[in-house]
Parts: structure tokens; sequence; C-alpha cells
């Protein structure tokens, strides 16, 4: 990124009054590798732009714009002409700036793509290919489902997925026209072949659609799932062949050439207009990323520094955090769509380094995490009463402070001074002396003491890190070359060999002040051990960071290397279906877990194995008829599961909507009200929780009223001309575009163009005599109110058969599934902690994947799916009231704290595959405070699970984890004090039980505010309650 004036990208920032000058801190350049001495601040970086700059990177803009305001305040008003002409040209501007931006552009290629699908039913030519039937507004249909603002990776995947679309459609149409013959002319049993195709093929063809569109739950599946039963319906419901029993292609042939031409139309603008590369995007996104985790890692060490959570506060830090979570979610989004583009192009190689790119952000993401939880503890230590001020606060005490000038927080830590190499031994001395003479010396002097040693190191590995974070590794547009400084890892190898040294040394002396080895109470003994253990757990979570920086800058070497010279040259091993095993096993070498792989976000179907072991117990004490039950039971367990139940309530209620099509006296009313819309809507509400239905159904009849209405509108003013109802056409596909692509409401937009298509478009085709049924409302002087209406009323009567089913037929709902999601969340989380984590390290890991700590990427991803709940839950109407979205939000949050402490457990497990003989005989000597935490902390999450699951409120009377911690964080105290221990276990071999109890205090806050929210949820225990009755 750009350095500032002093040509190092350090810049000065302003000191706090009344504290002492910062000094100078050893440091790594890590654009050149030299140890230099400079001032280190760790404050925003030049080139980054928060939301709240309104662009501008630097504070000149900010010192400029007073005198602009002033300038505008005194200019004199103008004329209203004059004004109404600067309003015209600033909308003009405005309009000129979106059309070059990447939206712009994107809306543009939409409206285009629409004007060609369009003329398969404008141009006769085109409209004579598809042959004499109604349904030629499908082509430009899918030009707005499968809309050319997307990559090309994006759209090579819409390709294959409508290709795969159409073959299931014609699967379905010929079989069930086949069987319709067999049973009507051959075996004389018209009703019963009828009776087949409307369950096994209508309810269970559409079924599995549903069961296809929510297991995957990806955008261009719906859409294609949509398309499939747009083509499954128009066969088995209006066509007509399978009711009277006779084999006809003309509908799937037509139906074929449609999607050809759509799909040809929406590609060709797609890759010849203004093309988007995933690659590109993905690329961007990396740079991005970077630079917000800079900004990110900067203020953390800042906030964690100084003692003050001041720092994580700001604007700043919030914009930053906000930037790089979105930019997580968009690099496994453009990650998918590279992938595409990489193997089409026989850059397989490529991809799977890409992958591992991105498995490195997402690491890193993880390490700042515990970077915050560690922080966040330090905070709360700080914060205790009776802590007292950091030592080194020459302020005096508070009393004095309040008639300063100027008051400073008591806690907030003096500037980080780092003396000269040829002072500190002169220096150390005389600050352990200085320790040893004061009378008290409380917790936050211990801290102050840490800060004062390891401060300026600490400073100094983020300065590196955030240096490196901010060099830009990919060349500007266009193409996003890559750019990678040769000596970035031998200066962060270097900075981490220089911290390291440092870190040993500053926890060594924090020990080694003599007011330490007096006797305290074993409260004073934990709180001087907890500070301990939030200094060393940073430390070491700092060090886990810049080893992930490492891994890192190797990944973007071997990336490098693969772009210039690519050894193996292009290779389209996806190709050789015969060697799935060896492409399975390369993709597991390379290719991270994304939040999108559906079998990893379900952890309950992973349950332990210990409870398949007691279920094969209990099943030996049965008899042998009842185990013949019993393994019936177990085989139909499928059935129990909730998208199972939603594949089969969907088909049933497709096949209950369409058999009025099968019946000879409501088939014309079916026809004339055009159900086969109808049952198409049904399927586009039909989602599996009551309040994802309600969503959808609200944007379907809102975008369709809206769409018939354009279309009564277009068709009046058009006076039926062609021209004229094309150019009405690009019109109304230029804002619909707008809102599925820039504001992101896609289900509105594509309702919106749907309707209008059915009703236009469609009575333009019955105008010029182009459909076999010419009569149908009005002929060739169609009534385009009538046509509009029989729309409004199918999607009406689609929308609400939607609703009623998903209600009636094993209702699931938001709420209720978000309430079973955290309460098996929690009980999982419980089961971790059911025996000490570290058991996992001292005895190695067990084979019971419910106490694997590594199973912290499955709750988290399990985490995100009840993010989803809580949003669709506020949709649900429900006489109890409105759903309480903040409440469940918080504890969403506090949810994920927990997770993060979790990380942090396990980076400090997994850090060394073996125990030093130090950890080991620490690890023994608490074995016993360590099971008393680790069975409470259990107790508790089974608690939480038990009430949100019973919704019944907590007791008062729960267990405290303070007091058993506070016994284990004494026995850590005296194992440092005894001096036979002394000689066994290092400061290093602390660390991993520094992180243990860093993590108890984390969940015990986190667990205390959990019970907080559910107390004012379901309130407290009451005579009301406990009514027997």
């Amino acid at each position: 990124m750009t350095s500032n004036a002093n040509g190092h990208g350090i810049a000065p920032s302003p000191r706090r009054p009344g504290r002492p000058k910062v000094r100078q801190a050893t440091l790594i350049l890590p654009r050149t590798g030299q140890r230099v001495k400079r001032q280190v601040t760790l404050g925003t970086s030049p080139g980054f732009e928060f939301p709240h700059s309104n662009g501008h990177g630097n504070g000149n803009a900010v010192e400029r714009t007073p005198l602009l305001g002033w300038r505008n305040a005194r200019r004199k008003p103008s004329s209203a002409p004059r004004l109404l002409l600067e309003v015209v040209r600033s909308l003009f501007r405005s309009a000129w700036d979106f059309s070059k931006s990447k939206v712009g552009k994107g809306v543009l290629k939409c409206s285009i793509a629409y004007f060609l699908g369009s003329l398969a039913t404008f141009v006769p030519a085109i409209a004579n290919m598809l042959g004499q039937q109604d349904g030629k507004h499908m082509v430009a249909t899918i030009t707005v489902y499968f809309h050319p603002a997307r990559s090309q990776g994006s759209m090579f995947e819409a390709v294959i997925l409508a290709t795969l679309a159409f073959a299931y459609a014609a699967f379905i149409g010929f079989t069930s026209m086949g069987v319709s013959i067999l049973f009507g002319r051959v075996f004389d049993l018209v009703a019963l072949g009828h009776a087949i195709v409307l369950i096994v093929f209508c309810g269970g063809g559409l079924g599995f659609v549903g069961w296809i569109k929510q297991r995957l739950g990806h955008p261009l599946v719906n859409i294609s799932c949509s398309l499939t039963s747009l083509a499954i319906i128009t066969v088995l419901t209006k066509e007509g062949a399978v009711q009277a029993g006779t084999f006809s292609d003309d509908k799937i042939i037509q139906v074929l050439k449609m999607i050809v031409m759509g799909v040809i139309a929406t590609t060709a603008v797609s890759f010849l207009m203004f093309p988007i590369s995933a690659r590109v995007d993905l690329r961007k996104n990396l740079i991005d990323f970077t630079d917000s985790l800079s900004e990110v890692l900067a203020m953390t060490t800042q906030s964690f520094l100084v003692g003050s959570e001041d720092e994580l506060e700001k604007p700043e830090y919030r914009g930053a955090m906000d930037t790089y979570k979105g930019l997580l979610a968009s690099m496994e989004k453009n990650l998918k769509e590279a992938k595409y583009e990489h193997f089409v192009a026989g850059r397989e190689r490529e991809y799977w380094l890409e992958a591992k790119l991105v498995c490195c952000m997402q690491r890193l993401a993880q390490d700042i995490g515990g970077l915050r939880s560690a922080a966040a503890t330090q905070f709360l230590i700080l914060a205790q009463p009776g802590m007292g001020s950091p030592a080194g606060n020459d302020h005096g005490n508070t009393s004095d402070l309040s008639h300063s000038a100027y008051t400073e927080p008591p806690l907030i830590l003096t500037a980080i001074n780092e003396l000269p190499e040829t002072e500190q031994s002169e220096a150390n001395p005389d600050s352990s002396e200085g320790s040893s003479q004061k009378s008290t010396l409380t917790p936050g002097d211990v801290f102050s003491e840490f800060v004062l040693h390891l401060g300026p190191s600490i400073k100094s590995l983020a300065f590196t890190l955030r240096e490196i974070l901010d060099d830009l590794r990919f060349s500007p547009d266009p193409g996003y070359q890559m750019t990678l400084n040769p000596k970035f890892v031998s200066s962060l190898e270097e900075a981490v060999d220089l911290y390291d040294r440092s870190r040993e040394d500053a926890l060594s002396r924090i020990y080694d002040i003599n007011e330490v080895n007096k006797k305290r109470t074993v409260d004073v003994e934990a709180d001087f051990e907890e500070i301990a253990a939030s200094c060393g757990v940073f430390s070491y979570a700092l060090q886990d960071f810049a080893s992930e920086m490492k891994n890192y800058l190797y990944v973007l070497d071997d990336l490098k290397l693969e772009i210039e010279e690519r050894p193996k040259g292009r290779t389209w091993d996806w190709l050789k279906v015969w060697r799935r095993s060896q492409q399975s096993k390369l993709g597991k070498d390379f290719e991270p877990l994304l939040p999108g792989d559906q079998e990893a976000d379900e952890p309950s179907k992973s349950l332990s194995p210990r409870y398949h072991r007691l279920d094969m117990a209990e099943k030996e004490k049965l008899g042998r008829k009842a185990a013949f039950r019993y393994r019936i039971w177990k085989a139909l367990a499928i059935f129990r599961r909730d998208d199972t139940k939603f594949a089969i309530k969907v088909g049933a209620g497709a096949a209950l909507y369409a058999l009025p099509s099968f019946i000879s006296s409501t088939r014309p009313i079916y026809q004339h009200f055009r159900g086969e819309w109808g049952l198409l809507s049904y399927m586009l509400v039909c989602s599996m929780t009551i309040g994802a239905s309600n969503t959808t159904g609200y944007a379907r009849f809102f975008g369709t009223c809206l769409g018939a209405v354009c279309a009564i509108v277009a068709w009046t003013l058009s006076g039926e001309n062609p021209f004229a109802l094309a150019f009405f056409g690009w019109i109304m596909s230029l804002w619909t575009a707008y809102v599925i692509v820039a504001l992101g409401k896609g289900p509105m937009g594509r309702f919106i163009m749907l309707t209008y298509n059915l009703s236009c478009l469609y009575a333009y085709s019955l105008s010029v005599r182009d459909l076999d049924d010419d009569d149908d409302e009005g002929g060739i002087s169609p009534i385009i109110s009538q046509i509009a209406f029989h729309r409004v009323v199918a999607v009406l009567t689609g929308c609400l058969w939607g609703l009623i089913v998903t209600r009636l037929i094993w209702p699931i709902s938001a709420r209720q599934k978000l309430k079973d999601g955290l309460s098996l969340l929690w009980l999982r989380m419980g089961l971790i902690w059911k025996r000490p984590p570290l058991e996992c390290r001292l005895h190695g890991k067990t084979d019971d994947a419910n106490m694997d700590l590594g199973e912290e990427l499955h709750l988290r991803r399990f985490l995100a799916q009840l993010e989803k709940l809580k949003d669709s839950a506020t949709s649900e109407m429900s006489l109890r009231g409105p759903f309480p979205e903040k409440e469940y939000g918080r504890l969403l949050s506090s949810t994920s704290g927990m997770l993060d402490a979790f990380h942090l457990m396990n980076v400090m497990i997994l850090k060394e595959a073996r125990v030093s003989p130090g950890e080991a005989v620490i690890l023994e000597s608490t074995t016993s405070e360590r099971a008393q935490l680790s069975l409470r902390i259990s107790h508790l999450f089974q608690v939480m699970a038990s009430s949100i699951k019973l919704e019944y409120p907590l007791n008062d009377a729960l267990p405290s984890i303070d007091h058993t911690r506070d016994r284990l964080l004494a026995k850590i105290f005296g194992f440092r004090k005894d001096e036979k221990a002394a000689v066994i276990a290092s400061d290093r071999d602390f660390a991993l039980l520094y992180t243990y109890a860093l993590v108890t205090g984390q969940l015990a806050k986190a667990i205390k505010d959990v019970g907080t929210e559910l107390e004012s949820l379901f309130g407290t225990l009451d005579e009301e309650v406990l009514k027997l009755q």
C-alpha cells in the first residue's frame, strides 16, 4: 500500500496528553528485511477507507471540507430554472457514473439479453422455429432467470444446470407418456395410469425437485429447479398428451429449443459485453481482505496494549470487521465460480492453490477471533474492582485525576517504551527494584510489567505483519498479476524470532517480581495468574497468526510459480471420470472445506460413536422379534429427517393441485385459469420453514400484481405494435434488472418479469395467430385485462396452497427449528467439555468425535445456518407476539464468542503433536481442578440447552464457574512457587494451561450473558410455573 512521508509506512500518531513520549522499538522492515529502530504506531492505514470517510483516505480531505462547505454556503441562491438545470445535471452525472460501475454494466447486460430473448416472440422467423405452440415468451424468461450479470464461471455453471434441468424434465415427460400409453392402450386402465402418473411422476418428480432445491440451497440450483418445474408441469398438466395416452415430443423439443436460444443469448452477452472473471474478482477480494485484516489486527493489538476497549468501539474498527466478514463470503462465492473457469481452461492446479489460499484466509480470520478473545478477557480482568492501576501511571489517584484538565482512565496503560539495547541491562533491574519497593502490587501492575517488556516486540511483530498484509500481492487492473516480494518470508521469520526471545524474557520477568513470592489469598493469587494467562495467551495467539501468515506466503509463492511457469502444463483431469479417486485425493490435499459444503453443515448426523455403542447394547437386550422391529425403525430413519418430510409434502401438495388437470370435468377450468402457473407458484413458494414460505409468497404475489399492471399499461400504450412492445419490454428489463442485481431482490424482480412475459408477450402471440389455440382469452383480439387477471388468480391460488401445505402438513417452524438448533449446538459444546479437553493433548485424541475440539469448524457452519433461521423466523406470525429478534441475535452473538474461545483452545492443542515433560507434569498436577471445572461447564451447557428446548426458565441457584476456576488458577500459582516444579516446567509449558484458564473465563462470562437472555425470554421460576395442574 502507499506509504506516508517518512518513507517506511510508519506514521507518528498524536500522543494522548499526559503520556510520556513513545520511544523507538526494534522492528523488521518486510520489504527489505532490514532491522531498524523506529517509532511504531498502529493507527489506520493511509490507503484504507471506511464507510464513514466518504471515500477520502486521508485527513487532508477532512480539513478541506469546512472550506468547501463555507464556499457553498456563501453562494447566492440561484433562480428556479437554474436550480432545476443543476438538479437535472446532477441526476445525469449520477446516472452516468452508475452506468460505468460494475453494477450498472450488469444491469445494461441484463436488459440487452432480455431484448434478444424477446425477439423469439416478436420476430416471425425465430418464432416459426419454435412451432405453433404458446410459451415462446419462455426464451425471454430464461434470460431473466439466467441473467448475464454474472461471472464466466457462473455462466458455465448455469449452462450445466440448465442442461441437467432439461434432461430431468425430458425424462419425467417421456416416462410419464410411456406409462400413460401402457395403462391406457395396452391394459385399458386409463384411471390407474393417470393415478400412477399423478402420484409417481407429478408428485414424486416435483417432490424430488423440491428436495434438491432445499438440499443444495444454491441460487442457480433454485433457478434450475424453477425451470425444470415449469417444463414438467407444462408437459404433465397442460399439453394433454399424458391425459390422452399419446406420445408427443413437440412440447419437449420446443422447450429444448427455447432453453438453447435463451442460454445462447445470455451467454453471448455475458462473454462479449463487459465480461466478468471470477478469478479476477477473487484476487481483488484477497487484496481487500488482507487490507481490512491488517486494520483489524492493528487495532486489536493496540487495544490490548493500552488495556482499553475504546479502540474496538470505534467506527473504524467496526467498519473493518464488517468489511472482512463480508469479504469472506464473497471469496467463497468467487472461488466456487473460479473453479469452472480454471477447469475449462485447464488450470486445475491453479484452482487448488487458490482454494488453499482462501483456506489460509479463513484461518487468519479465526486467529483474529482468538486475539479478540484474549483481549476481551484482559478487559474484563482490568475492569474488575480492586484490580488497581497499572504501574507506570504517574497521574496519581482517581481523586487527583478528577481535578486535572485532562482525565485519563486509571486502567489505560501508559505509552510503551523500549529502551535502547545498551540501556536495557541497567533499566531492567531498576524496574524490578521499583516494583519490589511498592507496598502493594496489583494485578494491573503485573500487566504493566508485561507490557513494559513485551509491548514493543508485540508492536514490532504486528507492524511487520501489517506491512505484509498491506503490500499488494497482485498488480492493479487488468488481471491482477502476481507480484510477491521475496523478502517477506525471511523478514517474517526474523521478526518472529525476535518476538519469541522478547516474549520468553517478558513472561519470566513477571514471575521474578519479589511481590509475587509473598503469600496471598486464593482470590488474589487467581487474579495474578489470570493476568499472566491473558498476557501469555495473547502473545501465543499473535505468534500463531504469524505462523499462519507464513503459510499464506508459501502458498502465494507456489501460486506465483504455477501462474508464471506452469510446470505440469495445462490439464483436464476432471474429464477423466475413470480417475475420480486420484482427483478426490488431490482435492483433499488442497481444497478447504467451505461453508457451502452441505455434508459438513449438519453435525446432528455425525453423532458420537459412543451413542451407537449404547444403541447396540440396548438392542442385544431385546428379543428377536423386538430386535427386528428395531432394525426396521433404524432403517426408516431417513423418513424422519426434515428434508425428506419436506420433499414428501411438496410432492403430495403438487399432486393434489394437479389433480383437476386429470379429471375431464375440471380440466377446462384448470386450463382457463392457467392452473399450470398456479402450480409453478406453489413450487416456488414452498420452502423448508413457514417463515421462508411467507417471505417468498409475499414477494411472488406482489411481483405478480405489479407485473400484471405493467403489462396492461405497456399493451395499452403500444397499441399492439411490436416495436413499441419491444421498447417497453427493454425498459421493464432495465429496472427489474436493477432490482435483481443492484438491490439483491432476485425473486421479486424475476416474478415481475415472469408475469409481464406471461401477459404481454403471450397477448402478442395471440394477436398474430402464433398459437394453436387462438380463441383463448380473446383470440386474435386479446383481452389483456382478462389475461392478466387469470395469471393473478393462478398465482394467488398457488401461493395460498403453498402456505397451506407448508403450515398444515408437517409444519416446520423457523422459530422452533432455531430453538432446537441452539439446544443441539449447546449440547454438543457441553459434550466437548464433559471430559477435560486437555486430556486430548495429554493422552492423545479420543475416538469419540464429540469430544474432539476439531469439530469447531462444523459448529461454526451450523451456527451460520441458525443465523439464516433467525432471519426466516422474523417473517413468521404468531399469536404469542412478534419474534424476539434482538434477544436471539444476542444469544447467537454470545455463542459465536464461545466458538472464538473454542478456536483459541483448539489452536493450542493442535500446535504441537507431543507433550513436553514439563507440560505433562503441569497437566497431571491440575487434573482434579480441570475435571471439576470441565464438568461444571458441561453441566451449564446442558442446562441452557434444556431451558431453550423446553422454553423453561433457568433456575436461580445455578452453580458458578468462578470459584472452581479460581481454585485452578491458585493451583497453577502454587505450582509456580514450587522450586522443584519450576526446574521441570518452563514458561512455555504453561501456555496450554493459560489458554485453558482464559477460555474458561470467557465461557463463564458468555454463559452468564446467555442466562440473562434466557431469563428475559422465558422469565424466572415462580409459583405460577410450579403450580401442579
